[in-house]
């Protein structure tokens, strides 16, 4: 399942330069599917968003960093574990029970980010 940011963040920016995908932003900001990934042109991503992968995104929180599901992989062919949750000093990046994946799909998203 992807990573999801809880209330609870203090917005130390730890988890944003640990994902290696790019899908951690801070709030506020918008975000893209070709941020740190080979996208381009028009994507659709698994949750069936369409568009083209430089477009900018509305961010999903104003207030605290937050995790773009649809590029979260849980840093599998990556990392052993998902990294946002290893630096994060008040554990407040957690497993999004609403995104259940199982590693075969995390490892799939990977490819398709990275092509």
């Amino acid at each position: 399942m992807a990573f999801k940011i809880t209330e609870e963040c203090i917005n130390c920016g730890a988890c944003e330069t640990e994902c290696p995908n790019s899908a951690i932003y801070e709030g506020g900001n918008e975000w893209r599917f070709s941020d740190g990934t080979s996208l381009k042109g028009l994507f659709t991503s698994k949750s069936g968003l369409t568009c083209d992968a430089d477009a900018p995104q509305i961010p999903y929180s104003m207030d605290i960093y937050y995790i773009v599901a649809d590029k979260c992989t849980e840093c599998a062919g990556f990392h052993d574990e998902p990294q946002c949750s290893a630096v994060c000093p008040v554990n407040c990046c957690v497993n999004d029970g609403n995104m259940v994946e199982i590693k075969e799909e995390l490892l799939k998203k990977k490819e398709t980010l990275h092509i």
